[in-house]
Formats: structure tokens, C-alpha cells, sequence
């Protein structure tokens, strides 16, 4: 099996996998993922789709993330194994993996701070007189 990669994004965290058969390692910019990911949640957040399909010792992951904060970091990881995922065995794991969400980007962003105001949508405290 050749090298596969994807890239998957979340707010300002862009994240790229290079998905190849293995024993189940994870990679994030060279260190295992238990010293990237300290919080249970966010390793469960990567681990989602692997344990969806049932592939958890199938596939190792090398995984290049820049930008943004570390649950924004997580969720940009989970788009991007579920799209590598869906370019090795299409028929098998897009139906699965789209019911549960997990090849939509979630496009919110921060929206940007207003001139003359003291944030995107907040006003200055009015005074009639």
C-alpha cells in the first residue's frame, strides 16, 4: 500500500495525514500522540474515526499540524484520517463515517473586531446624556 495523504482543517488549524498500513502508530510533527495530546478527550476526538471503521491497528499516521489551538488541532486531525481513510476503501468507510459527521468541515471562524467598537459584535456602554 502506497503512502496516502489528506489534509483537514478546523478555525485556524490546518492539519496534513500521511495515512500508511502499519500497527497503529500515531505521529503528530515527529512525537507520539500521548505527549501531543495530554487530554483523554482530545486523543478519543483523533481516535474517532479509526475506531468507527475498526482500524485502529491497521493504519500508521504521520501527521504535520500547524495553527491554532489544541482542540482546534484535534478536530482538524479527525477530518483529515476520516478523508484518508475514505481514499483507501471508499465503499466501506464513507457511509459510515459521513452518517457520523466526520468528513464535514466545520467552517465556523472567529469573526474579525469592528473598528470603533471593543469587539466583533459587543458596543460601548450607551449614555443618552
Amino acid at each position: 500500500m502506497e503512502v496516502i495523504n489528506a489534509l483537514g482543517r478546523r478555525k485556524s488549524a490546518v492539519a496534513r495525514v500521511y495515512l500508511s498500513a502499519g500497527k497503529g502508530n500515531i505521529t503528530i510533527n515527529g512525537t507520539p500522540i500521548d505527549e501531543y495530546f495530554k487530554e483523554e478527550t482530545l486523543k478519543y476526538i483523533v481516535n474517532q474515526p479509526l475506531n468507527l471503521t475498526g482500524t485502529v491497528a491497521n493504519f500508521d499516521i504521520k501527521a504535520n499540524i500547524d495553527g491554532g489551538g489544541v482542540k482546534g488541532q484535534a478536530e482538524a486531525l479527525r477530518l483529515a484520517i476520516s478523508r484518508a481513510l475514505c481514499k483507501v476503501d471508499e465503499e466501506a468507510y464513507r457511509p459510515v463515517l459521513k452518517s457520523n459527521g466526520f468528513l464535514t468541515r466545520d467552517a465556523r471562524e472567529v469573526e474579525r473586531k469592528k473598528p470603533g467598537r471593543p469587539g466583533a459584535r459587543k458596543r460601548f456602554q450607551f449614555s443618552k446624556r
